[in-house]
């Protein structure tokens, strides 16, 4: 009997280490991917900070994010095509890339 309660000890400790280094990997993983997404984020906004297209919407942009998305200005959409042109990889909404440029 007493080998059974050893093999069972055993096998829970096996089945926690194995389960505390998924979570460890998991976590690794989730944190490294949001890092790269704040990294890209913050190349993308110090060199859009200089952009005169991007500068020339926060008017329209200030509208937009006033009217819930209601209001678009020629000059926020030219904007918007500009940011998405120079970073293809970002999935932002309209909504979120007029308040990052409110944000420059």
């Amino acid at each position: 009997m007493p080998r059974i309660l050893i093999a069972c000890a055993a096998s829970l400790l096996l089945a926690g280490t194995a389960s505390a280094a998924s979570f460890t990997a998991t976590t690794d993983m989730i944190v490294g991917g949001l890092i790269n997404s704040v990294d890209a984020t913050s190349d993308l906004t110090s060199s859009l900070r200089d952009d005169k297209l991007v500068l020339d919407a926060r008017d329209d942009a200030a509208r937009f994010v006033a009217s819930q998305g209601e209001l678009r200005g020629a000059h926020l959409e030219a904007a918007l095509l500009h940011i998405r042109d120079q970073a293809p990889q970002l999935g932002a909404s309209d909504l979120q890339l007029a308040e990052a440029i409110l944000a420059l």
